[in-house]
């Protein structure tokens, strides 16, 4: 019996690793000879040694490691500390880093690299190892159509001991029908799960404590009737978590949208690439999407005020400029979605993109993320430039901070949003700032802008305040003569039949107070209940 041991590296504790936890379950299924299988889950802000020191305890013959574009930074420096640590063990390496990348890791201590469906070809090669150091050839069968049609369960109890109330991961299908040139799922054929082994797979995961389970689909409602039918259910559910799907927003039809309206508030949440509106960009990297209908979709769901909704878009496509982008940024702010995520094009490697990089004069990091640093439409200047608007618009609307004193600002000035995020993040870059110090620096850079008002500033961000944290005092400059005080305070506490807090009341510069009622938090935005009296 050989000793095995699987190692996942998250980016973040709060994640868990799929991957391994299928493959395991691959092993137990498939593998014609006993194996000794155990798990182990790390991230990569450990140090190499402890990781090392978790798998060595197991005395391994194998080490099988899931490879991402997030671990691979990681991945030379605690191969090398595997090797030299564990020189008799075999080290194999799988999923697309790994497997796209193959010549280059099998030059850094690793032994083989898998390629295929790692729950299926990994057992057939432990079968072949069993304890012999060295295997000069190797070859999988792919899975059976009976495989298909009863997926493994990799949620055992060994699985949810591990998971321990962290962000769950689920796999209903599998390949993505469209063929965007940035992405690894391109042009695969999509297989379905069965509907009943899903469900029960969603049943248990929607049991255990974990407070977000995450779909892994690349475009969830690619089949909109298979889609709809996962919908119901887990609307029907009585569960506390949420359910956060992948999808397209141009393939929503009415049928849904009616069953949509039904969903508890934050039961589901949607991520919707968008990338961008610019034809030209959308047409090289073959992107297939009605933007338009996506457009008007996305305000019908956020209208539906009951899901979260997070929407991408992808800086760098080719034929984009700046100012191109800056266009599309412009048109997804005004949607007024949860999340604007604005990424950076990644050339990873397999990729479509990847291969063309060279013709098309695309400069990207040769180390992990690959991400663009250059193009003919964009230079290394305008990718900065973008970043500063991204960690403007990462430290104020998506984590839902200031937003009413956002609608303020781009109304008084008359700004476009990118000009503000990125004229923000230029007077007040953000990286670990304390949240009362970034309040101050929101304050002066709004306040130097010609329109603004700084006294009706001032109340906008005190709402707001209230709203986004709990259990902080206002920052001093923010506060209004308090001599009001009491008596708003016992207006408030008489509408919510409870004592407040000092910190949960503050006074406008009017003399009307707002309080927030903390014990009331928004599901679908996470903010606090925020009331005006006189």
């Amino acid at each position: 019996m050989s000793k095995v041991v699987l190692v996942a590296i998250n980016a973040k504790y709060v994640h868990s690793s799929l991957s391994v936890w299928v493959i395991a379950a691959g092993v137990l299924k498939y593998a014609r000879l006993p194996h000794d299988v155990r798990v182990v889950e790390a991230t990569i802000n450990q140090s190499c040694a402890s990781v090392v020191d978790a798998v060595a305890v197991h005395k391994p013959d194998v080490i099988g490691i899931s490879t991402y574009i997030w671990n691979a930074g990681k991945l030379s420096e605690l191969l090398g500390s595997l090797r030299t640590q564990l020189p008799d063990t075999l080290i194999v390496l799988g999923g697309p880093e790994a497997s796209n990348n193959m010549d280059y890791w099998l030059k850094s201590n690793a032994d083989h690299v898998m390629c295929g469906e790692g729950e299926y070809c990994f057992p057939q090669f432990l079968d072949k190892y069993d304890k012999k150091k060295h295997i000069e050839s190797f070859s999988s069968s792919s899975p059976s159509d009976a495989d298909y049609d009863a997926p493994v369960d990799p949620y055992t109890s060994a699985y949810f001991d591990a998971l321990d109330g962290r962000l769950a991961y689920i796999e209903t299908s599998r390949g993505c029908p469209y063929h965007c040139t940035f992405c690894l799922s391109a042009g695969s054929v999509v297989r379905y799960f069965p509907l009943d082994s899903v469900k029960k797979q969603i049943l248990k995961l929607s049991q255990s404590n974990t407070k977000t389970i995450k779909f892994v689909d690349r475009t969830f409602n690619c089949n909109s009737t298979r889609a709809y039918e996962l919908f119901e259910y887990v609307i029907g559910l009585d569960a506390s978590c949420r359910f956060h799907f992948e999808v397209a927003a141009d393939l929503f039809d009415e049928c849904v949208f009616s069953l949509l309206k039904t969903a508890p508030p934050g039961c589901i949440q949607f991520e919707i690439g968008l990338q961008s509106f610019h034809e030209p960009a959308l047409k090289a990297s073959s992107r297939q999407m009605d933007m338009e209908k996506a457009e008007q979709n996305i305000r019908t769901l956020l209208d539906m005020q009951n899901i979260h909704i997070h929407i991408d878009l992808i800086a760098g496509l080719p034929f984009e400029t700046s100012t191109d982008f800056m266009s599309s940024f412009d048109r997804a702010y005004s949607l007024s979605a949860h999340t604007l995520q604005l990424g950076f094009l990644k050339l990873l490697h397999g990729c479509e993109l990847r291969t063309q990089a060279e013709v098309l004069g695309l400069q990207y990091m040769s180390e992990p993320p690959y991400e663009i640093v250059s193009s003919p439409w964009m230079s290394a200047d305008d990718i900065l430039t973008l970043k500063k608007a991204e960690n403007a618009l990462q430290n104020t609307r998506n984590k839902g901070r200031f937003l009413s004193t956002l609608d303020y600002v781009l109304s008084a000035t008359g700004m476009r949003p990118f000009a503000l995020m990125n004229s923000l993040g230029t007077a007040a870059p953000n990286h670990g700032t304390q949240l009362e110090n970034y309040a101050t620096q929101v304050y002066d850079f709004c306040t130097s802008l010609p329109g603004v008002d700084s006294e009706a500033l001032k109340d906008y961000m005190v709402f707001d305040w209230l709203g986004m944290v709990k259990g902080k005092n206002t920052p001093p400059i923010l506060k209004n003569n308090d001599i009001n005080h009491r008596h708003i305070a016992e207006k408030a506490e008489k509408m919510l039949g409870r004592m407040l807090r000092r910190e949960e009341i503050a006074v406008l510069r009017s003399g009307k107070g707002v309080f927030v009622d903390s014990n009331d938090r928004d599901p679908v935005t996470g903010l606090y209940r925020v009331y005006k009296c006189e």
